[in-house]
């Protein structure tokens, strides 16, 4: 256990959530204002330095790692380092969180890529409360996502959604089905 990561409880920490940006083309309402304002890019860490704070953890133990945002596939040129991260043989997993806005477009690069797995929100089916959560009128092109995605070879894509009570609880069962439906 000398080069490993231990938390207080003695458990090795195998498992690392890489945030690529603060960024997103959505402005969910429990997440984001309209008119956020980001980080200066110049404090935003670069793609490099990104490889290499996951390159120190991989040599520590880790063997699962999640890319998240913001909105990570907003992020210029990722997927080179997507690419660098799935050759890694350490890695056993290297996963996405992702609203799904982007997938049409890279799926198949991010399949490619190596990208094991896909977490995407969805917190509603209906057009008009999706972007009522979002602020944006983009379901079709989330779904579309999720369809290029599975197509492009994606076996583990999650659904993740923000349930709220008068807002979209009413169709939790409707999510369900779309998920096991596909």
């Amino acid at each position: 256990m000398n080069n490993q990561l231990v938390d207080p409880f003695g458990r090795r920490i195998t498992y690392l959530r890489l945030s690529v940006t603060d960024r997103c083309d959505f402005r969910c309402t429990y997440c984001m204002s309209e008119d956020m304002v980001f980080a200066p890019r110049e404090q935003i860490l670069s793609l490099e330095e990104l490889y290499a704070v996951a390159d120190a953890f991989i040599g520590l133990g880790v063997k699962r790692i999640r890319i998240t945002g913001g909105e990570p596939l907003v992020r210029k040129n990722l997927l080179s380092l997507l690419t660098r991260l799935g050759q890694r043989p350490e890695l056993e997993d290297l996963a996405i969180t992702t609203n799904g806005s982007q997938l049409a477009d890279l799926a198949p690069q991010l399949h490619a890529a190596g990208v094991k797995r896909l977490n995407v929100s969805l917190d509603s089916l209906q057009r008009e409360r999706f972007a009522a959560f979002t602020r944006r009128d983009k379901l079709e092109q989330v779904l579309e996502g999720i369809e290029v995605a599975r197509a492009a070879g994606f076996r583990k894509i999650k659904l993740n959604a923000v349930v709220q009570k008068g807002r979209n609880d009413d169709e939790v069962l409707d999510l369900v089905e779309f998920a096991m439906a596909r």
